[in-house]
Parts: structure tokens; C-alpha cells; sequence
């Protein structure tokens, strides 16, 4: 179908990924209508799209898929960062704000013909006895025990129904591994960033990564293609965690693998490091999945693992040598709504 003509409603507008999409999208001039949805102010500025403040649960959701007749949604808002939400907003978030958004996409009336969901490959959990990749239709070795894991594998399943039970949307899942580069900030990427990175004592695995605008043009490219299914998405090859410390210029801190979270506690009450747990079965296991089934659709990534950790590093060395932080947009409503409709504004760039 490509993008011809395409009404477009991305949520989580006012977020990291959220924003970088609609961002993305607004460079396709063939797109008719980009609406952002959010609860709180977008974090970067927009040119065309147009933002709607929403609760976490996107209640609005059902007026405004109607009102708009929106043809395809972005859900970017999954939340897979345990240490930015409490347990009790994961669930709101991921459990209930999905209900919400599928009972909208597929009630009467609604235009939604394009469906396609962020998701992360944390799904899968990290074992000692899980494969060297997985695959899409691999099942994880034990029960989750983490919240967000819990939460990711209750949404996938609402979606999963939802496609089988609407055979004419167009539903695509994409799971991403571990992201690295364009300011994206995680536990991982705050953990290298310190001259001293914690490590499990005992333990160097094998993980990806996938670069930051390899996600943003892998989701474009689900939308592009009417994707359906579920998809891993994750740069070739796998690096050791000891390769990546020592890429990132920091020096291990080894932490005893059975006692990290009484010794890390300190840490991360400081606000020095993070290890919620789905990191620390991560940095003892390591995971690996298996993108065969995206490349068969035609998407090709611009970085490998190594590539993305690279830049990432890259990126880290610059800014400690020029001494700069990460620079934040401020939404201001009566501004933003000035230079879009003002006939006083004549170059609306």
C-alpha cells in the first residue's frame, strides 16, 4: 500500500521513540494527516503532525480513531524500561492502554486497516537454557518473573487475538533487541557511561543490538509493506559484554552474580547505576534472536551489533570531550499553535 494518502496516529508522541517516528513520517509528504498522541509534553519539536494529550490508558482513544478516521496506528508506547515506571503504571500502560487501543482500532465504524506494534525482544526472558536464537515462533525457556516481561507477554497476547479475530488489519509486532545510539537513554546506556561498568562476576555474554534509526526505519518499513505477524528485529552477530565495556572506554566493575542486588542497591538508590532484574539475567545469559524472517521482507539494516555498539561509542566519546548532556525540547501549546496557523508566520519550516 505504501504511504500514499495514509492517515497516521502514532502513540506515545511523548516519547523518546514516539517522537523520532513522527518525526520520520513527517518527511513523507505523501502522508495525509500524523496525529501524536501523548500524556505529557512531546519531547522534540513537530512540523506538521498535530498532538492530543492523552492519559496513560488512552482512553480517548475510541473518540478520536472515529473522529480522525485514522487508516494506520503506531503503538511505540510499550513500555520495556522497567526503571522509568512503577509495576502497578506497566500494567495501566502496556496491559490496559493496548485494550484500549484495540477496542478502538477494531469498533464499528473504524477506518484502521494498519496496525503495527514496538515490542521488545525482553519477551523472551534470558536462560541458560534458551537456544542461541530465537525465532518468532519460539516460546521462552521459563515463566517471566520480571513485571515488564509479564506485562509485554500479556500485551502480545491481546494482539495476537486481536489479528486472528480481524483478518483485515494488517497486524505487525516487532521485537526489538537492546537499543544503542541517537540519545536513547537505558540502563544500559547510562551503565557505560560511567568510567566504572557493572558486571556479573563470572559471567561475559553474547548479546545485540539494534541502532536507533534502524528501529525507527524497520517500523516505517512494517507500515510501508502492510506487515503481519511478528517480526525480531536486531543488527547481525552477537558481541561479548566485555567487548562492549571496553569499546565504551569504561573499566569493569565486576558484582558477585548472587548477591547484585543487595550490592547494587547503594548504586542505584544514588542514582549511579541501574540493574532491575531483566538486566541482570541479560548480563548473566545473554539472549539472540533471529532476523531472517524481516530480512525476507526486504528490510536491510544499516548497522550490525558491533555497528550500533560503535556508534553508540562513538557518540559517548564526543560529547565527554566536548562535555555536553543531552539538550531537551519544551512543548509550548500557544507557540507551537502561532507558527502553524498565524498568517503573520510565512515561512513555516
Amino acid at each position: 500500500m505504501g504511504l500514499m494518502g495514509r492517515r497516521v496516529l502514532v502513540t506515545g508522541a511523548d516519547t523518546f521513540w514516539g517522537g523520532r517516528v513522527i518525526q520520520a513520517l513527517e518527511e513523507e509528504p505523501t502522508i495525509d494527516v500524523i496525529l501524536g498522541l501523548g500524556e505529557h509534553d512531546p519531547s522534540v519539536p513537530f512540523e506538521r503532525a498535530e498532538f492530543v494529550r492523552a492519559d496513560q490508558t488512552y482512553s480517548i482513544l475510541h473518540r478520536l480513531v472515529r473522529a480522525t478516521a485514522v487508516d494506520t496506528i503506531i503503538h511505540t508506547f510499550l513500555v520495556s524500561d522497567s526503571t522509568t515506571v512503577s509495576s502497578r503504571a506497566l500494567h495501566e500502560i502496556n496491559v490496559i492502554g493496548t485494550m484500549n487501543l484495540l477496542a478502538a482500532a477494531g469498533a464499528e465504524g473504524s477506518k484502521v486497516s494498519s496496525l503495527v506494534v514496538k515490542s521488545s525482544t525482553k519477551i523472551y526472558g534470558a536462560n541458560e537454557r534458551d537456544p542461541y536464537f530465537f525465532t518468532e515462533e519460539n516460546r521462552r525457556s521459563t515463566s517471566a518473573h520480571t513485571m515488564v516481561e509479564r506485562s509485554l507477554i500479556e500485551a502480545e497476547s491481546l494482539i495476537d487475538d486481536f489479528a486472528q479475530d480481524h483478518p483485515e488489519i494488517a497486524v505487525a509486532t516487532l521485537r526489538f533487541a537492546n537499543v544503542l545510539g541517537g540519545g536513547l537513554r537505558t540502563p544500559i546506556t547510562r551503565n557505560l557511561s560511567r568510567p566504572l561498568c557493572p558486571t556479573l562476576l563470572g559471567f561475559d555474554p553474547q548479546l545485540q543490538f539494534v541502532e536507533a534509526t534502524d528501529v525507527v526505519r524497520s517500523l516505517e518499513h512494517a507500515v510501508k509493506r502492510d506487515l503481519r505477524g511478528t517480526y525480531n528485529v536486531a543488527g547481525r552477530g552477537r558481541i561479548p559484554w566485555s567487548e562492549v565495556v571496553k569499546l565504551a572506554g569504561a573499566r569493569p566493575l565486576p558484582i558477585p552474580a548472587v548477591h547484585h542486588k543487595l550490592l547494587m542497591r547503594p548504586f542505584q538508590a544514588a542514582g549511579i547505576y541501574e540493574m532491575p532484574d531483566e538486566l541482570a539475567d541479560l548480563l548473566r545469559f545473554g539472549r539472540g534472536v533471529d532476523t531472517s524472517k524481516i530480512e525476507a521482507t526486504g528490510f536491510r539494516y544499516r548497522a550490525t551489533s558491533a555497528g550500533a555498539v560503535q556508534s553508540f561509542t562513538e557518540q559517548l566519546r564526543l560529547d565527554r570531550s566536548a562535555g555536553r548532556s543531552p539538550t531537551t525540547y519544551r512543548y509550548e501549546h500557544d507557540v507551537e499553535q502561532f507558527f502553524r496557523h498565524s498568517p503573520a508566520v510565512v515561512d513555516r519550516r
